[in-house]
């Protein structure tokens, strides 16, 4: 990893000071990715945002260059399409801009028996979730390990804790999340990047309707987007390894969930995540 900052600063490697502080947001188009957007412009820092639907990428943009003065890029990518990380890549490099702030939000999850469920469902599921973000996360932290500063921001879940029956592929992607953001920060610390997992629990975003569960009773009590997308970044912001937004949550899965049977906590969530 030294070496190959190393590298790159032989190479000539120059930041680009066109756009200042620039964060990268995939999924940026709604729920946390969105409120990650307003929270970073509000501080005058530049943007990329990336999703699919580009027109609500643009609304988003003339917010916050009319409100905040920043400067917005806009790229529509497809990234459940495995070129969609390389595509995003390629079109930043081709902008000249330079991301120092990459935060990789964009995820989805799905409701159902994993027999039940299509295998197209469950393998799109894991290229957004798992290859997307390690792809984007390989491709863009070379440039912050050469500059000697970054901060990597990956949205999982409190689902990454445990096993989810009835999600059992979305709660299995979440752990790759939580394991791979912890084992890389202490790869990049010494070189002045650090890499946030964001761990919330149930959030009012959509997700719920879109996973099919907008009859569990874990959705009861969700957070906001915003309370959850400003606990992230603040904990970003300080280089915390693991941001737990929820602190019942947070209580259950340090003090209660280790002590626990494995097939009572299965059985548990089984029931909880049922759809009425």
């Amino acid at each position: 990893m030294k070496w190959l900052g190393t590298r790159l600063k032989s190479n000539g490697y120059k930041e680009n000071k066109s756009m200042k502080n620039t964060g990268l947001i995939t999924g940026a188009s709604s729920g946390i990715g969105k409120e990650l957007a307003r929270i970073h412009a509000s501080k005058g820092r530049d943007l990329v945002l990336v999703a699919r639907r580009v027109d609500l990428l643009n609304e988003l943009k003339n917010e916050l260059q009319n409100q905040f003065g920043v400067k917005v890029e806009v790229i529509g990518a497809d990234l459940m399409d495995n070129q969609g990380p390389s595509l995003v890549f390629n079109e930043v490099k081709k902008r000249g801009i330079d991301v120092h702030y990459l935060f990789n939000n964009a995820g989805l999850g799905g409701y159902g028996n994993f027999n039940e469920r299509s295998l197209k469902a469950e393998s799109e599921m894991i290229q957004l979730n798992i290859q997307s973000l390690m792809e984007l996360t390989h491709l863009f932290l070379p440039e912050m390990i050469a500059r000697g500063k970054g901060k990597i921001m990956n949205t999982s879940s409190t689902a990454g804790y445990m096993p989810g029956p009835l999600q059992t592929n979305y709660f299995a992607t979440k752990a790759f999340v939580n394991s791979f953001s912890n084992g890389l920060d202490q790869e990049v610390r010494p070189f002045g990047v650090t890499v946030t997992a964001l761990c919330p629990g149930p959030v009012k975003t959509g997700f719920e309707s879109a996973a099919g569960m907008a009859g569990s009773g874990l959705f009861a009590n969700a957070a906001t987007a915003q309370s959850t997308a400003m606990k992230g970044y603040n904990g970003m912001e300080k280089g915390k390894l693991n941001v737990i937004t929820d602190n019942i949550l947070k209580i259950f899965i340090i003090g209660i969930l280790p002590f626990m049977p494995q097939r009572v906590i299965l059985k548990a969530m089984q029931k909880m995540q049922r759809v009425k």
